[in-house]
């Protein structure tokens, strides 16, 4: 525990939500949730609108539907929330050398490191920056939280959403932390709250209170004693900066389960290739193919195959998938499907072995068979449908030969119905609605939430917001 609060936590505000609130004028102010759309879909974000009505993260989407059946239900843009977050990372790496990213749009930041003063004045001033500087550069909004520890910085940030700043200061951190639920314990999960409320603990003071050599008894001695120390204030874990990543994964969740061998083939064929576009997008290769297969009864397996030497060839990692596959049996249905290469590397080296045309020939048969992604995919892109019956997946980016850009707000019966908007149009778009092989529409990519400079007067701030978020101090 450090005696002053230079450890930063950055969370931001109902990330997915908020980025597509920015992008799409009409959908500012209103609830907006980010997720699976079909049948199996789970929510991934909801925005605070539709948090109102009991709608959450790990939820349902047909549960969702049912608490508010008015919001806008989109299919996830990673591309663009991946390019949000870098610049958000950018701005954190700016701070410090050390910052450690938890996801895309949670980091925590060691201010000491990048030599701010370690006092709650400076600290204070470098978080209010800080989130200007993010609304500024991205059009949505971060809760920041300052402490002496890794622990008190996160529940510092949760305390100051939305779009707040909390301080922590130093000696009151028991006060603090002694009326809050136990699961704000990091590594506090249901089984192990569950085996404390039988015990009758049910507040980090009360895990305090129990001692070390109880919660050793009911927990074992390594997160008995774990556990124990953060109840009582003490966390000196350190923040670690950004470690490279082990491997490089897609997975697709599929609306109806899939039965038919050959529809699985392909499936798996796209999903290779989707991999293989993240793999290349990071400038690695891999020699080690895994599949993810899970059956209609939830069972899951994976199988792997270790090639000769690294690559980031389409055909080759094809190919190994499709072997990988050939041991396993889905005849009873398949509900996800996924594809990953780990043994990360910097370079590639050829498989003298692989049969890349036979390879090659199932990926010709992917794109003629002109399947699409299914409803609740987790990694949805426009560009993934190959095929001329396109689908058009609500929250997609269009663009019209004589309208422009736009996005998709629905399609069904044979129709799609288009929203004609950009991130700094200055009202909500007109709507239009067409044939689903109308010939002047096609598939875009994202555009940035902020406009480019020299293209025009940038976006000011989100219609609706406050000119500052509340800052709020602890002392």
């Amino acid at each position: 525990m450090r005696g002053s609060p230079t450890i930063l936590h950055l969370d931001m505000d109902a990330f997915y939500a908020s980025v597509e609130q920015a992008a799409k004028p009409s959908l500012r102010g209103k609830p907006v949730v980010v997720g699976g759309i079909g049948p199996r879909g789970v929510v991934a974000t909801a925005s605070y609108e539709a948090r109102v009505f009991g709608v959450h993260s790990a939820m349902a989407t047909a549960q969702a539907r049912r608490l508010c059946p008015n919001a806008a239900y989109l299919t996830p843009r990673f591309s663009l929330y991946q390019q949000v977050s870098g610049v958000v990372m950018g701005l954190l790496g700016e701070l410090s050398p050390l910052v450690e990213p938890l996801s895309l749009d949670e980091a925590f930041v060691d201010l000491e490191a990048g030599g701010v003063e370690p006092d709650s004045g400076a600290v204070r001033a470098v978080g209010e920056r800080l989130r200007r500087d993010i609304l500024a550069a991205t059009g949505v909004s971060g809760s920041v939280g300052l402490a002496g520890s890794k622990m008190l910085a996160k529940i510092a940030s949760e305390q100051a959403k939305p779009d707040g700043l909390v301080v922590i200061e130093p000696g009151t951190e028991l006060e603090l932390l002694g009326p809050l639920p136990v699961r704000t314990i990091p590594g506090v999960g249901p089984a192990t709250a569950e085996t404390l409320r039988r015990a009758g603990i049910h507040t980090v003071a009360e895990t305090a209170e129990a001692g070390e050599a109880e919660l050793v008894r009911l927990l074992g001695k390594a997160h008995g004693a774990g556990l124990h120390a953060l109840a009582t204030g003490h966390d000196d874990r350190p923040v670690v900066a950004e470690r490279d990543a082990k491997s490089v994964s897609v997975e697709d969740t599929f609306a109806e389960d899939l039965t038919d061998r050959t529809r699985v083939q392909l499936e798996l064929a796209r999903l290779a290739d989707r991999c293989v576009r993240r793999l290349r997008a990071a400038g690695r290769s891999g020699r080690t193919v895994v599949i993810k297969v899970r059956r209609y009864d939830f069972s899951t397996l994976t199988r792997s195959e270790t090639l000769r030497g690294p690559t980031d060839d389409p055909a080759v990692v094809r190919e190994a998938a499709a072997r990988l596959l050939e041991g396993v049996d889905t005849t009873a249905g398949v509900r996800l499907l996924g594809v990953g290469v780990s043994g990360l590397a910097d370079y590639t080296q050829e498989d003298l072995f692989a049969q890349a045309r036979a390879a090659e020939a199932a990926g010709a048969a992917a794109d003629e068979g002109g399947l699409t992604d299914a409803e609740g995919a987790p990694e949805t892109r426009a560009d993934d449908d190959a095929s001329p019956a396109r689908r058009w997946l609500p929250g997609l980016d269009v663009v019209h030969r004589e309208l422009g850009r736009g996005w998709v707000q629905g399609s069904g019966l044979g129709r799609v119905t288009v929203r004609f908007e950009e991130p700094w149009s200055v009202a909500p778009g007109r709507v239009r609605t067409f044939a689903v092989d109308e010939p002047g529409l096609e598939p875009a990519e994202p555009v940035p939430l902020i406009r480019p400079s020299g293209e025009g007067a940038s976006r000011g701030r989100v219609a609706g917001e406050p000119a500052e978020g509340t800052v709020r101090s602890r002392a």
